[in-house]
């Protein structure tokens, strides 16, 4: 087996030799993921806490060291809370909601990510993409311990792959020799560059930004508040374009540096020039020590479809952003959290497979809404002609003292959760002048109620949430039981459930998916209506 392509900061899943690789017949599984990322490991603990045995093979022992992804969002951080490590991230994590941009040594203008309370999860926290992962792969360790079958194998790189009509053989290569697994399903979280996308001759179409950026991990104790402070054009000596400065845990500072297309990428790695760039924005007297440095370029493209038989792709396997707006690991857990709960239904079979092309569907959606957003703003912050400079620049003028400038910014839109409107799962909206956030499609907003908050309230699968409204507390259709949330107004004092959730209305009833995505709403309980929304749900007519 080749060696590792990187080093390990946390090694979770050490090879060890397992009773299929000398078995005559291979073993059979009904879920594999091949990618034991921060993609792969969600997936794995949606599925096995719905009762679904998961393995899981990795070319690795383990998690790559570097800070990587460390903007994870509120909905990424709400899909964790639901499979049961949120609060540890976010109490690792640094919590930020305050942005401030720069042109040069001026400050244009700040941002509040999260003006309104009510929420149980912070609008940001910046963690270092390790941490991130160990935090899914120990929670996952103690579902394993609880009894859920899942099995990660470390060090089981795949090698192959065959279509068999009605399953998939995956051959794999251990440190002892290949062997080989079946699976029913196969999930790929296998990365940007992903073995499986390439075994299967698939395309990864989009745009290459022709562009490099230095990242510097920078270990000092610091005055800076806990802020996102973004430059364009920095005042820094040979700072590039654009700079970007994060805390992290630890005394960690995230610093990134745009350095331009044509360089000599051994000499920008040198820590003598990458020293002389932070001390150019740090001061001389600075006292620091490089933790960890990298240069990256990045792509906006992703595949054509998510689903390709029994291998469905999710994660970087599946698409790809720039790094502007942290809408990477973000996407991908939407992914994930997408992708389960359908999966798990198919399973058991209370759907047919069909509902797999709704995951495809929703998440080219949601991956096509990020490349746009993603690649508007690198042209912002890049610009490549002398015209896009002087628009750009003359915005920033404007934005330091006009407000209806301020949005034409765009030093990376931050990541927010995609709303699957007007497809095909997404129902009727009968709630006249109901909030337009949580319109179907859209992903519930948490809320408080009393000691504790909304989103922890719902239920692992379907969910009709009553407010001020009559209805049965449990309905069953198509093998499935719907379970009711009866709420009212009294139950949240704050208002923000009725400002959330009813807007002008008096009353509403709410069908949500597994994945907290609203399903339809109406004013009032209509059977008729509620079981024909479970039944387009399904991917039923």
């Amino acid at each position: 087996m080749t060696a590792s392509r990187y080093r390990l900061a946390f090694e979770l899943y050490p090879y060890e030799k397992v009773a299929a690789q000398d078995m005559p017949a291979p073993d059979r599984h009904p879920i594999v993921i091949v990618g034991a990322g921060p993609i792969g490991a969600a997936t794995a603990l949606d599925l096995a806490q719905r009762g679904q045995p998961v393995l899981v093979l990795d070319d690795h022992g383990g998690i790559g060291e570097g800070s990587r992804a460390i903007c994870f969002s509120q909905r990424c951080l709400e899909i964790a809370d639901r499979l049961g490590c949120g609060e540890a991230l976010v109490e690792k994590g640094v919590v930020w909601n305050l942005g401030k941009v720069f042109h040069g040594e001026d400050q244009v203008f700040e941002f509040n990510l999260q003006p309104e309370e009510g929420h149980k999860n912070p609008a940001f926290i910046n963690l270092q993409q390790p941490y991130f992962e160990k935090a899914l792969i120990d929670h996952l360790r103690l579902e394993q311990a609880n009894g859920a079958k899942i099995e990660i194998r470390g060090k089981n790189r795949v090698t192959a792959l065959e279509d068999r009509g009605d399953h998939m053989a995956l051959t794999v290569e251990t440190p002892d020799g290949p062997y080989e697994v079946l699976a029913d399903w196969v999930i790929a979280c296998d990365g940007a560059r992903s073995p499986l996308r390439d075994m299967m001759g698939l395309g990864f179409e989009g745009r290459v930004f022709e562009d490099n950026f230095l990242i510097a991990d920078v270990k000092m104790t610091a005055d800076f508040p806990t802020e996102r402070w973004f430059w364009f054009e920095p005042p820094f000596k040979d700072s590039g374009q654009s700079a970007l400065l994060h805390k992290q845990p630890d005394d960690i500072w995230r610093i990134d540096f745009q350095l331009g297309w044509d360089i000599d990428r051994d000499k920008e790695l040198d820590e003598t020039n990458i020293r002389a760039r932070v001390d150019a924005m740090l001061g001389p007297d600075a006292q620091y020590e490089l933790e960890w440095t990298s240069i990256y370029t990045f792509q906006c493209r992703r595949m054509d479809q998510f689903r390709h038989g029994r291998v469905m792709f999710a994660g970087d396997a599946a698409h790809q952003v720039s790094p502007f707006g942290a809408r990477g690991a973000n996407s991908g857990m939407q992914d994930a959290e997408n992708l389960a709960w359908k999966l798990d239904l198919v399973l058991r079979g209370l759907a047919g497979p069909a509902l797999l092309d709704s995951y495809s569907e929703e998440r080219v959606f949601g991956a096509d809404e990020n490349i746009l957003n993603s690649s508007r703003a690198t042209d912002f912050i890049t610009p490549k002609s002398e015209i896009s400079v002087i628009f750009r620049n003359a915005v920033l003028a404007l934005a330091r003292d006009h407000g209806f400038a301020r949005p034409l910014v765009n030093s990376g839109r931050l990541s927010v959760p995609c709303t699957y409107d007007g497809l095909s799962l997404t129902g009727e909206d009968a709630l006249k002048n109901g909030p337009e956030r949580t319109r179907p499609g859209a992903p519930c907003v948490d809320a408080p109620l009393g000691d504790g908050f909304l989103l922890n309230a719902l239920g692992a699968g379907f969910t009709l949430l009553t407010i001020n409204a009559e209805a049965p507390d449990e309905i069953a259709e198509a093998g499935l039981a719907i379970t009711r949330l009866a709420l009212t107004g009294a139950d949240d004092p704050t208002g923000a459930l009725i400002q959330r959730y009813l807007g002008k209305a008096d009353s509403a009833v709410y069908l949500i998916r597994p994945d907290q995505h609203v399903t339809a709403r109406w004013p009032a309980y209509d059977e008729a209506k509620t079981r024909n929304a479970l039944c387009r749900a399904l991917g039923q007519e």
